[in-house]
C-alpha cells in the first residue's frame, strides 16, 4: 500500500493488488467534503443524525463529519463498517489533520484510537462506533438517517454493489433517509430504485461530472 499526494495536497492510499485508490487523485479531502458533507450531512435535516458508512477506510469521512458536528453544534451518531482496518503506522502518516482546524489533529487521533465494535464519545456532539466486519456477512441492525456508501468502485469490488447489499442498506434506512455515493453507474441506480430509493444525479466535485444522492421513499 502506497501513500499518494492528491491534487489538493491531501493524501490517499493506492492498493496495488486491485489497482485502485481510496480517494480521488484529484483531491481526497475535496472529494469527501463535497460528496459526503455538503451533499450528505449538510443536506440531511435529522437532528440528531444517525450515519452509517460503508467503508471506514482512512477515517477521512468520519473526521470531516466530526468537524462539521463540532462547528455546527449538531449531534451525530456515526457507525462505520470496515472489513480490513488499516495498520496504525499508515494512519499516522496521513496528513488529513492539516486540512481541518486546530482541533482536527486531536479528533483524528481520537477517531483512530477508539476501540472497535463499541460506541465511544469522540467529542460532545460526535459518537463513533467502528464495526470490524465484512458487510457481506453482516446482519442489518439499527436505524439510520444518512448512508455514506464509500466502498471501492463497482469494477473493483462488485460484491458490495449488488441488490442484496442494497437490500441490507434499505432495511436500516429510515423513510426519507438519504444515501450519498460517488458512483452513478446505471446498475447502482437500478438496484437502488429496486429497493425503494428515489435516485438523483447531482453535479460532482472538480474533475468528476456527477455524484449520486438517493432518498428512501
Amino acid at each position: 500500500m502506497e501513500i499518494i499526494i492528491t491534487a489538493d495536497g491531501s493524501d490517499t492510499l493506492f492498493v496495488p493488488e486491485i489497482n485502485e485508490h481510496y480517494h480521488s487523485t484529484l483531491g481526497a479531502v475535496q472529494e469527501s467534503d463535497f460528496i459526503f458533507i455538503k451533499n450528505g450531512l449538510g443536506f440531511c435535516t435529522a437532528d440528531p443524525v444517525r450515519i452509517f458508512e460503508v467503508g471506514f477506510g482512512t477515517g477521512l469521512n468520519a473526521l470531516l463529519s466530526a468537524v462539521y458536528s463540532l462547528k455546527n453544534d449538531r449531534r451525530v451518531y456515526y457507525t462505520s463498517i470496515e472489513k480490513d482496518p488499516l495498520p496504525e503506522y499508515i494512519i499516522k502518516q496521513l496528513n488529513y489533520p492539516e486540512f481541518v482546524d486546530e482541533d482536527g489533529q486531536e479528533l483524528f487521533r481520537s477517531i483512530h484510537s477508539c476501540n472497535w465494535n463499541i460506541r465511544q464519545k469522540i467529542h460532545l456532539n460526535f459518537f463513533l462506533e467502528k464495526i470490524d466486519a465484512d458487510l457481506l456477512g453482516w446482519d442489518p441492525e439499527g436505524e439510520y438517517d444518512l448512508i455514506y456508501f464509500d466502498a471501492f468502485c463497482p469494477d473493483k469490488q462488485p460484491e458490495l454493489w449488488t441488490r442484496d447489499i442494497f437490500t441490507k442498506i434499505e432495511q436500516i434506512t429510515v423513510r426519507g433517509g438519504i444515501l450519498v455515493s460517488y458512483s452513478v453507474k446505471g446498475e447502482v441506480k437500478r438496484v437502488l430504485r429496486q429497493n425503494g430509493f428515489r435516485v438523483n444525479r447531482l453535479p460532482g466535485p472538480p474533475g468528476k461530472r456527477h455524484i449520486l444522492r438517493a432518498i428512501k421513499i
